[in-house]
């Protein structure tokens, strides 16, 4: 008999939110009708804090990665998370209420409120984490795959085991397609029954065998995942797996036509308006004090060009204040690296806190760049990468930004093998690019800054 079906992963973060949801609902509710002094409660004001709560839960769940079901799975973290941001979500409404209110609070309400949520929202989460320690989350895989992934099989299961994260799955059996006498041997049978997610990594599917087609077919009337390998990469990593061996341009980028292009449009175009405005505000406040200290810090010239590949394959220049010292490229072009020799004392401090960035604006205001897209590399780069990836000038097909979902998603580049890892990510956004993606990126890049992590 096959084994019960396994809660997936999303299935799992809506139980968890449901908690969470729940424990949140209960504080605000004792913070609005027990705690805040009677006479402050005016007509609509319950809505509103309701609505600053929950509004303000979500932003911090989200940024903060609340629902990284990895992080949830940790014993020796969950609770210590739990309590750091469901405290920040208890202080920024009390200080709204604070600030924007001015009230006053019964205290003993007011404490239940501050220091029991934390406490309520980490012990659900601990023995949330406790029952799926308990209960098989895991999903037992068949790979199914044939000779043009032979090369990489090795690499498909550490992908889809999690060598890099926990994916929570996990390959049982391995099908390889060319081996026709493979499908009716009797281990192979009695293991299939244990299998859980299908998972498959084929040049064709023109040609499967009709008894394999019979078992993923009994599989999804099951209730089973049959996904490809694709598939399976791009929902688990949000990335695009170049190097799987499937060279099926469809498969690969499947490039849709979006219906509501012209409000992405004008998403983007008042993302680049209002940002440009802000941050060209703040370069301009930034540039005589970058200035002032490069004359005993970084002495040399404050800005520094430098031509990139942008839309269609177009160089434009760039700009950035300097941040290495001068002539750093006078043996040839060489990528940034972490504690690179090159970068000065104080191009460090500008770098950690993406200070050297602001310049950007121009070309921005130019037309060459937008707020949120691919970084564009250098020519001599990219024509490497043209010869290595088949698919790297896909990435030319929209403005190159400012920050992007490689940035949020992965390290700082150091070399080409980063590049190529990044391609991934820039090809998933290529294919997925929407408002909802935007939103996220700009997120992800709020905290970057902040908590100076991430690029």
């Amino acid at each position: 008999m096959p084994r019960p079906s396994i809660l997936n992963s999303v299935e799992r973060k809506f139980i968890l939110f449901v908690g969470d949801l729940i424990i949140i609902l209960a504080s605000l509710n004792v913070l609005v009708n027990n705690a805040i002094d009677a006479k402050y409660i005016l007509m609509g004001i319950k809505v509103i804090v309701f609505s600053f709560g929950i509004t303000s839960y979500l932003v911090l769940a989200y940024i903060l990665e609340f629902y990284n079901l990895e992080k949830v799975s940790n014993r020796k973290k969950v609770f210590s998370q739990s309590l750091y941001i469901s405290g920040l979500y208890v202080l920024a409404v009390f200080l709204f209420l604070v600030i924007v209110y001015d009230v006053s609070f019964w205290r003993m309400p007011l404490l239940y409120f501050l220091v029991l949520t934390p406490i309520e929202i980490g012990l659900w989460r601990l023995f949330f984490r406790n029952i799926f320690s308990v209960i098989p989350v895991t999903k037992n895989v068949l790979y199914i795959y044939d000779g043009h992934a032979m090369g990489t099989v090795k690499d498909d299961i550490g992908l889809i085991n999690g060598d890099e994260m926990k994916t929570f799955y996990k390959v049982k059996l391995t099908y390889p397609l060319d081996d026709a006498n493979y499908f009716n041997k009797p281990s192979f049978m009695s293991a299939a029954d244990k299998i859980d997610a299908y998972i498959i990594n084929l040049r064709s599917y023109d040609d499967l065998p009709k008894d394999l087609e019979k078992m993923l077919l009994r599989a999804i009337l099951l209730g089973r995942e049959v996904v490809t390998f694709t598939s399976f990469y791009e929902n688990t990593y949000e990335a695009l797996p170049i190097r799987s061996r499937n060279d099926s341009f469809y498969e690969i980028l499947q490039l849709r036509n979006r219906k509501i292009r012209y409000l992405g449009r004008i998403f983007t175009f008042s993302v680049n308006f209002i940002l440009s405005i802000v941050v060209g505000l703040i370069c301009v406040f930034c540039i005589p004090i970058v200035w002032f200290l490069n004359l005993f810090f970084n002495k040399g010239p404050l800005f520094y060009t430098q031509k990139r590949v942008g839309l269609h394959g177009k160089e434009f220049k760039i700009y950035k204040f300097r941040s290495m010292v001068v002539d750093a490229e006078k043996s040839g072009a060489a990528m940034a690296k972490a504690n690179d020799a090159r970068i000065t004392p104080f191009g460090k401090i500008l770098r950690l806190f993406r200070i050297d960035e602001l310049p950007q604006i121009i070309s921005i205001i130019n037309g060459d760049m937008q707020f949120i897209g691919p970084r564009p590399e250098r020519k001599v780069f990219v024509d490497q990468l043209n010869e290595m990836i088949p698919y790297y000038g896909v990435r030319h097909l929209i403005k190159p930004g400012i920050t992007g979902w490689a940035q949020v998603k992965y390290k700082y580049g150091e070399n080409l093998e980063d590049s190529i890892r990044k391609l991934e990510y820039d090809l998933y956004y290529v294919k997925n690019k929407s408002i909802t993606l935007d939103f996220r990126i700009l997120f992800k890049t709020v905290t970057t800054v902040l908590f100076s992590r991430g690029v």
